[in-house]
């Protein structure tokens, strides 16, 4: 999270990549040779900036441009052209395989594992605490300076909490102290490597990377080919998106700005998001605690995905309910049947859940708020120009489905719309952002602590607006989101204009 909502060369590569790659797309033409042309422009000049040389620079970025298509890393032991299978990649539907999160290895630091480290803060003191304390005699005192044996140190830290000087750091790989889910180890080279066994594709590893060797792939080229064969493409935004593209780009321009990308409507997926709520509100009237102990909130992909692979004895307990996405994109379905659903949000989970083969998502791409600024700056969309004649008032989405996109606001949604429909019931209500403590949240509810409550769980510190495809600070993210919440006309999810039948309630709706 420390590098959060700083704008840095690994941010200004990784958003070029995806400008071009937008700008590839709407252009067409010889895309075997336009790939290759697109490091030279992403990455001018003839020295290095960012790296040792200026070859590993542009080959780095053509690892990325691939990844962004959707196209695999190529082999680092054998010759492929960066264009290798991108003609097969121009087509109108979804494409990738897994894994959906992939490390650059010739991108990657190798930095070390966890371990205490003694800076040269060390005064030597006479007290030497850090020792003292160490159950494993794992210090010694070296020259007046404190030293750990690796070999003995069994990494409690009580040395660096006892320093007077603070002069013990614990160093630990960015990415691997981001996984909630402990997935990222070293591999023989010690570069980071990802067990996908275990990993949720939560991707705070890819925004955590200070060397930015961690990339998702993605579907723009994709979404850009569909509109192009004239597809009737629309846009599901997430609640996230508010202040994303900056001050101008205001909920009553979006329609207009994505109009000019090519997307034929947007709705917003607060809409989904109330559905969802009453859902979860029913269903925790109706099961806990006659059927089940407590119950879980269903939206968050990876913090689901995280329950089932590390507690799957209390995956009865997460709601059955669709989440936000599916929902919305489930009723415009119904609506336009021969339409393509482009989800647009701060998530790379969701890619992941769009593209599950155990249920039918009815969401053909996923595109991050990122990504989705790609194409604003491929195609020079400048929210300024939008007339107020253009604007367009996005679907009415209720305050608590607004709020969905903000810790806690699952949760509290669904509090509220459970006393509306059973006053009576005391309502208990416990919430973890980042999966580390989701992971702590559910140790607890399995032993007994959290009986009766509802559980929120975010994958990602913050909420939705922490996801790894956001644009602004979290905190800046989250205060526009509760200002755009606390606006609507409506605030409880049960005064939405829309039934879970995924239909109008109104027939003048």
């Amino acid at each position: 999270m420390k590098m959060r909502g700083i704008y840095s060369s690994v941010t200004d590569i990784r958003r070029k990549v995806f400008t071009e790659v937008a700008r590839l797309a709407y252009e067409g033409g010889d895309y075997s040779a336009k790939i290759a042309e697109l490091p030279y422009k992403i990455v001018p000049g003839s020295e290095a900036v960012y790296r040792e040389s200026i070859f590993l620079e542009r080959a780095i970025v053509e690892e990325r441009l691939r990844l962004a298509i959707g196209l695999p890393l190529r082999p680092i032991d054998q010759h492929e052209s960066v264009s290798e299978g991108i003609e097969e990649s121009a087509i109108a539907e979804k494409y990738y395989d897994p894994p959906l999160v992939n490390i650059i290895k010739f991108a990657c630091n190798a930095c070390p594992e966890a371990h205490y480290h003694v800076t040269d803060c060390c005064q030597g003191c006479l007290a030497h605490p850090c020792k003292e304390v160490c159950p494993k005699k794992a210090i010694e005192i070296v020259h007046g300076k404190s030293v750990i044996d690796q070999q003995k140190c069994v990494k409690c830290g009580r040395c660096a909490g006892v320093c007077p000087y603070g002069a013990i750091n614990k160093m630990e790989r960015p990415c691997a102290s981001a996984c909630g889910m402990d997935a990222i180890k070293s591999d023989e080279q010690g570069r980071a490597q990802i067990d996908y066994d275990k990993c949720v594709s939560c991707g705070m590893c890819l925004v955590s990377c200070p060397f930015g060797a961690i990339v998702d792939k993605g579907q723009i080229f994709q979404l850009i080919h569909a509109m192009k064969k004239g597809k009737q493409v629309i846009a599901l935004v997430a609640p996230a998106f508010v202040g994303q593209f900056g001050p101008k780009a205001t909920p009553e321009k979006l329609t207009a700005a994505m109009k000019r990308l090519g997307f034929d409507s947007v709705v917003e997926v607060a809409i989904g998001a109330d559905l969802c709520t009453i859902e979860e509100a029913k269903d925790f009237i109706r099961e806990v605690p006659e059927h089940q102990p407590f119950m879980a909130t269903s939206c968050c992909p990876a913090w689901s995905v995280m329950a089932k692979k590390l507690f799957p004895d209390l995956a009865q307990n997460i709601s059955m309910a669709m989440t936000p996405m599916v929902l919305t994109a489930r009723m415009v379905k119904k609506k336009y049947p021969d339409s393509c659903i482009a989800f647009i949000g701060p998530c790379a989970a969701k890619k992941l859940e769009a593209s599950r083969k155990s249920i039918r998502s009815d969401v053909d791409f996923v595109l991050t708020f990122e990504e989705l600024m790609g194409m604003f700056e491929a195609k020079g969309v400048d929210f300024s120009e939008i007339t107020d004649d253009e604007k367009v008032e996005l679907d009415k989405g209720t305050g608590d489905g607004r709020g969905f996109a903000v810790s806690g606001g699952v949760a509290k949604a669904v509090a509220n719309v459970i006393a509306e429909l059973d006053p009576e019931r005391e309502i208990k209500v416990e919430s973890a952002q980042g999966l580390r403590e989701c992971r702590k949240l559910l140790t607890m509810a399995k032993a007994g602590k959290y009986n009766g409550y509802l559980l929120e769980g975010m994958a990602c510190p913050g909420g939705c607006v922490a996801g790894a495809g956001t644009l602004q600070s979290v905190e800046k993210s989250a205060a526009l989101v509760n200002k755009y919440a606390k606006d609507a006309k409506k605030q409880n999810s049960l005064e939405t204009d829309y039934e879970i039948t995924l239909g109008f309630k109104r027939k003048d709706g």
